[in-house]
């Protein structure tokens, strides 16, 4: 690589000088004191949220006693144990690391630039480079005598963490933000919907005061079928996720079809289940962008009376008793094929309120969902974000 073009494609302004390669045991020291100090916070694999570098418990409460390496504020874990689990951390505390963590020390970069580098795809390419062992290792020795593209100037190297330290606190809000409407949702659907052996959940909307009623599944829908002709030329194919994770759409091209003679077409706002793996809750709502879609005779649709709100049934179908019911209800088969009785499952009963209701605790669940949704796609921007700047802000 020449002097000119030994630079990143972005740079702060104020900054021109070119990049110099640098051996990366020149840039750092790799400790390897140990300690069992009960005292300080001891830091394992499982305390780091993969990717981020944030710790996913309070350190304080773990027992301690552990032996591992030493480490002070400022020093830079890795996890050389199957590094493309991507366990970085930069603490800002003093303890101990304990089990298969490189403790790096920097000494001729600054710390924090240190530790945006080894989360680099030049830096990982190397770590991830193994001999095929089951428990791959990054190779010190490959990768400290490894050479990086590093700014002379250290005033630089602060600018470049300083930016990816920033972006990286936003990801954290973002994901804590997240995270406690993933929780809201959890508490809503556990306190909207009556528990078992209960006849009312334990919160309501105001205004709402009839009392709920048991209803068999097979009562309040009919089977829908509209069948078609396989098409020749290709079409789209919907699918039903497990865990109640909703529908998706496929390509099916012309010469990949299926051998039945016929496919029934997907409506909107049907209850539809895959019945080799209901066992696994593969149970949807369809909506109208699935109803472009054809299923096979393992998709059957069931479409709900006038007095159902089928959009409550995209959460009523989520409780613990219904699942259990699925499973039951599909006897055992070859490996992970068991197929439903759909009889039996049209016998389940639902403690449901009046159609009024079901549409208000529908909307509100909707609403929350759109706002977890609106995080995560907030969540994904960020981390597209970081993952190019750490490409074009190195070399």
């Amino acid at each position: 690589m020449t002097e000119k073009t030994n630079v990143p494609e972005i740079r702060f302004a104020g900054f021109t000088d070119p990049w110099e390669q640098r051996k990366f045991s020149d840039l750092t020291d790799r400790v390897s004191i140990q300690s069992s100090d009960s005292d300080l916070p001891q830091v394992e694999y499982e305390d780091i949220i993969p990717g981020e570098g944030t710790l996913n418990k309070d350190l304080r409460d773990k027992d301690g006693g552990k032996t591992g390496i030493k480490f002070y504020a400022g020093d830079v874990l890795y996890g050389k144990l199957r590094p493309y689990l991507m366990n970085w951390l930069y603490p800002q505390f003093n303890g101990v690391a304990v089990g298969d963590f490189w403790v790096l020390r920097a000494t001729e970069c600054d710390s924090s630039f240190l530790y945006r580098l080894i989360q680099t795809n030049s830096f990982q390419r190397l770590a991830n480079v193994s001999s095929g062992s089951k428990m791959p290792r990054a190779d010190w020795k490959l990768i400290s005598q490894s050479f990086f593209a590093v700014p002379a100037d250290h005033a630089e190297q602060k600018a470049i963490a300083k930016s990816l330290a920033e972006l990286d606190s936003l990801i954290t809000l973002h994901q804590r933000k997240h995270d406690k409407l993933v929780q809201l949702k959890k508490s809503m659907l556990d306190k909207m919907f009556p528990k078992p052996g209960e006849t009312e959940p334990e919160i309501r909307f105001a205004g709402f005061t009839d009392p709920w009623e048991q209803r068999k599944l097979g009562d309040i829908c009919e089977r829908h079928k509209e069948m078609v002709p396989t098409p020749k030329d290709g079409y789209v194919r919907m699918g039903v996720r497990s865990h109640a994770k909703g529908t998706f759409l496929t390509m099916v091209k012309p010469g990949a079809e299926i051998e039945e003679k016929e496919l029934s077409r997907v409506k909107a706002h049907c209850l539809v289940v895959n019945i080799v793996f209901a066992w696994e809750q593969a149970i949807a709502i369809t909506s109208t962008e699935d109803e472009k879609a054809l299923v096979s005779h393992r998709f059957p649709q069931f479409l709900f009376h006038d007095d159902m709100h089928p959009d409550y049934f995209r959460y009523a179908i989520l409780n613990d008793s219904f699942e259990r019911h699925l499973w039951l209800a599909s006897p055992s088969g070859a490996g992970r094929n068991k197929t439903l009785n759909v009889g039996t499952m049209l016998e389940y009963s639902f403690t449901l309120p009046n159609k009024k209701e079901q549409e208000a605790i529908a909307s509100c669940l909707t609403r929350l969902d759109s706002l977890i949704t609106l995080h995560q796609r907030k969540l994904e921007l960020l981390r597209n974000t970081k993952k190019s700047l750490l490409e074009r802000m190195f070399v």
